[in-house]
This record gives structure tokens, C-alpha cells and sequence, in this order.
């Protein structure tokens, strides 16, 4: 059963997942494995508390994995300093309930770093969908942090890349793609010149290790 760390697809009987949950906390099941959290792109300045104190009470459900996806993005039109804010009040509860962070980053990952750094990150970290070049990799990985891939995989530019990161830093997503769990992890599989099963094995290792969980 491979291993679909990131996902907004209902859950698949051929994998195990992760499903990202960025509102709607409540249509958690008994069962499954989930993230929860604030997204950048859809903060709602006016609804931020109530929807915050939601997200609260949701991810201290046993089901509920992992703060996120939260982070930072540039690309959409949510003011930057909002963002900044919500993502350093989830970093903190993350802390408070100890559960890792899944990260989404769009043109921010300096500020992104910084923000983790200067508010005492103690859980681990994940940065979901990467898709960007070997030096940004090599500076999260650096920091101990942990990387997840999808469709991007299946263009040129990020191959190298994908390559060069030490399998015990890596995870693989759907995320909301198409994408089927078993083509990326073929994919990866023929990149890192393994087979899809043997990533899988190291894959589980890093779940374990992450979310100090037994598969």
C-alpha cells in the first residue's frame, strides 16, 4: 500500500493518506488520517478566529496528523503580513500540541524558513508539492526539514532535483492533481533508479519517524 502523504482526494483502497482538510473541520471520520489547518490563499480576515479556533479544536483529534496546510504564498491576493501572522499562530500551536507542520510555499520560502526559525519550530516539518530548483531544496533540507513530491516529478527540471535529495528526506502527494498515487511513485521509482516498493519501504520509515506512527 503505498504511501499518499499529501492529498484532497477521499481516501483510495490501494494507498495510505494524508487528507488535507482546509475547511469544513467537522466532516472528519473515524478512521482515516487527516491534516488540518489555515491555507494562505483563503484567509478570510473576518472569519479568521472563528475559523482558526476550529481548526483548533479539529486537529487535537488522534486522526488528525498534522498542522496544515499553512504556510506562505505570494501568488494569491491574501495581504502578505495576514498571512505571516496566521502562519506564526499555527507554527506556535503546532508546538503547543505537538504534531508536525505540512507546509505550502509559493515564492516565500526565505520568509517561510525565517518564520519557523524565529518562532522556535519544535515538530517536524514537511514543505508538500515541491517544485523549484536544488539550492532551495538542498536549504530545507538542510534545516532538517523534510520534502514531498507529486506531478511535478513528471517534468524534466524537477527530476534532477528529486534526484539529488537523500531518500530519508522525501515523501510523495497527489495533492488535488489527477495524478494516480501508483504513476508517482513509478515515476519517482525510475528517477531514483529503484524500485517503487523499495521507496515505499524507506517512505514508511520516514512516516514513522515523522508522525511517530506505526504503519
Amino acid at each position: 500500500m503505498f504511501i499518499n502523504i499529501h492529498t484532497h482526494r477521499p481516501h483510495n483502497n490501494n494507498e495510505w493518506s494524508i487528507l488535507n482538510l482546509h475547511e469544513n473541520f467537522q466532516t472528519i471520520h473515524p478512521g482515516f488520517y487527516y491534516s488540518t489547518g489555515i491555507h494562505p490563499c483563503y484567509i478570510n480576515e473576518h472569519t479568521i478566529i472563528e475559523e482558526m479556533n476550529k481548526m483548533k479544536i479539529s486537529s487535537r483529534l488522534n486522526d488528525v496528523l498534522a498542522i496544515g496546510e499553512c504556510g506562505l504564498d505570494r501568488m494569491c491576493g491574501v495581504d502578505f503580513k495576514l498571512q505571516e501572522k496566521v502562519f506564526i499562530e499555527q507554527i506556535l500551536w503546532a508546538n503547543e500540541i505537538a504534531k508536525p507542520l505540512i507546509i505550502h510555499c509559493v515564492k516565500a520560502h526565505r520568509e517561510t524558513l525565517q518564520l519557523l526559525n524565529e518562532h522556535n519550530r519544535t515538530t517536524p516539518v514537511l514543505f508538500h508539492g515541491f517544485n523549484n530548483n536544488i539550492d532551495i531544496a538542498n536549504s530545507i533540507v538542510s534545516k532538517g526539514y523534510y520534502l514531498s513530491f507529486g506531478k511535478s516529478l513528471f517534468n524534466p527540471h524537477e527530476e534532477n532535483v528529486f534526484a539529488g535529495i537523500s531518500n530519508e528526506k522525501i515523501f510523495l502527494e497527489t495533492d488535488d492533481s489527477e495524478s494516480l498515487i501508483d504513476d508517482i511513485y513509478k515515476q519517482a521509482a525510475k528517477i531514483k533508479n529503484t524500485s517503487a516498493e523499495q521507496l515505499n519501504n524507506q517512505i514508511q520509515k520516514n512516516v514513522q519517524k515523522v508522525f511517530n506512527l506505526s504503519l
